[in-house]
């Protein structure tokens, strides 16, 4: 049964999805095929965009890390409402910019701003690597998935290569259109999936209420509720929380795929509608942490201790088997429908930021192709990424946060200081990634306890950026009035 539902449940969107698409328009173009046409209206952006929060990060990385550390799992309800007071001011300039220019990527955006293509081809291929280190959260997740449903017969390697051609396929077909549906149908029957466990969890770990799993976690776990939560050892304080947030807050809209999705909305009321109401998404925390400690409650040990199975393991082991299959083929959607639009975001930057520069007569035809293609061989590396990886899905996000943070500074200070110099945003941002170095990272520990490294790389790029951008345009300024 529970192999059945998740089959009929995939099967049934992806093929519902790609009807969908095909009756819109056919992806002929990359333009089409990217960014939908830039047509999107209120309802199709919001579960594309706003419907981010309903991920596999969300959903078995947060509830993973309710179980594993407790507080710090906040993280969640304070970043998405912080991204989206954020989103409501850059979000419609973005779009503004994307529809004077007639841009795709994120990588677009830079090199034509700063009249630079070959800043763009190095924000493409930063953007390109976050972007991979996203997908393999998607991949990680989904593979755990797959083994839940097909059985401990299919080893961790076969789930993630599985995972991996999913998500190709299904975005190989269609494009944009394809998820945006998908999309749609996944934030619904995640919604199905969160009153179905958490209407029945009290009663599956003997409490009384919802409430009451919050009481009891916390009477048999003390200060579980409070920061640092379970091990204060991992330096979780509210001091990690608070930068941390700022950092992912800061971040979110920078992330390629974010980005790219500004360009696809219809008009700027859509996006700021979508800002508004976003923050009511954060809301599911609540219960997506509540399904946490009810694991604990429950005494799961997942396999290998590995926190982001926490959730799969509770629902497999105290839930029928139909609930679990409604489960497991929802979980594969939270999978399939992010990582799609993450590979294909990566796979527009390829083909029009550094393949295009590289060869200017590439057609549409031809960079459609080469867009598709970039896609299989960005899955593959996300896989061998996926291979022996043992980090919770929160704390491979965060990195990927960190990652794309580098390329925050050039966006913000695009739109709020003309002074700004390409050579500039460069320099921060190579200084930035040194900041991110491991080898670095025992020293800002001393320096700035519990602070997120990220936050500190990020101001680090922009204090450099800002400071090369004033030397540079100081000079300009004096040679031209001296001529």
């Amino acid at each position: 049964m529970i192999l059945i539902l998740t089959v009929a449940i995939v099967l049934g969107t992806v093929a519902g999805a790609i009807f969908y698409s095909q009756r819109q328009a056919k992806a002929k173009t990359l333009t089409e095929w990217a960014v939908g046409g830039r047509r999107f209206g209120i309802l199709i952006f919001w579960f594309l965009n706003a419907g981010e929060i309903y991920t596999t990060f969300a959903v078995l990385g947060i509830s993973g890390f309710a179980w594993a550390y407790g507080a710090p799992a906040y993280l969640a309800l304070t970043s998405v409402s912080l991204s989206a007071v954020i989103g409501y001011w850059l979000m419609p300039r973005i779009w503004e910019a994307g529809h004077r220019h007639d841009l795709v990527t994120q990588a677009d955006f830079f090199a034509a701003h700063y009249k630079a293509t070959w800043l763009g081809v190095v924000v493409a291929l930063a953007g390109i690597v976050a972007l991979i280190v996203y997908v393999q959260i998607q991949i990680t997740a989904l593979g755990l998935i797959l083994q839940l449903t097909l059985g401990e017969q299919v080893s961790p390697t076969g789930a993630a290569i599985l995972a991996a051609a999913v998500m190709v396929a299904f975005v190989f077909l269609a494009g944009l259109r394809s998820a945006a549906f998908a999309a749609g149908v996944k934030d619904i029957l995640m919604l199905v999936v969160v009153v179905v466990l958490c209407g029945s969890a009290a009663a599956t770990v003997g409490s009384g209420s919802m409430l009451d799993v919050y009481d009891r976690v916390q009477d048999l776990h003390p200060g579980i509720g409070r920061f640092p939560g379970l091990q204060p050892e991992a330096g979780l304080s509210t001091t990690w929380m608070m930068t941390a947030a700022l950092n992912v807050a800061i971040g979110n809209w920078i992330l390629p795929h974010l980005f790219q999705l500004c360009y696809s909305a219809g008009s700027r009321v859509t996006i700021r509608r979508n800002a508004v109401l976003q923050p009511i998404y954060s809301l599911s925390y609540f219960f997506i942490i509540l399904l946490g400690f009810a694991a604990l409650l429950a005494g799961v040990q997942p396999p290998n201790g590995d926190t982001n199975a926490a959730l799969i393991s509770f629902v497999a082991g105290h839930y029928p088997a139909w609930a679990v299959g409604l489960f497991a083929g929802t979980a594969c959607l939270l999978a399939l429908v992010p990582g799609s639009v993450l590979l294909l975001t990566a796979g527009s930057l390829f083909s029009r930021n550094v393949l295009t520069p590289l060869m200017p007569t590439l057609s549409e035809r031809q960079a459609l192709f080469a867009s598709r293609g970039s896609m299989i061989l960005f899955a593959a590396v996300a896989v061998w990424l996926t291979l022996g990886a043992s980090r919770s899905l929160v704390e491979v996000g965060l990195s990927a946060y960190a990652a794309i943070g580098m390329l925050a500074p050039g966006v913000y200070f695009a739109f709020l200081w003309k002074r700004a110099h390409p050579v500039g945003v460069l320099a921060g941002i190579v200084v930035g990634y040194g900041a991110l170095l491991p080898q670095v990272k025992p020293w800002w520990d001393a320096l700035l306890p519990q602070w997120d490294t990220g936050l500190i790389a990020m101001a680090i790029n922009a204090a450099v950026a800002a400071a090369l951008s004033l030397v540079l345009t100081s000079g300009r300024r004096r040679a031209t009035a001296v001529a």
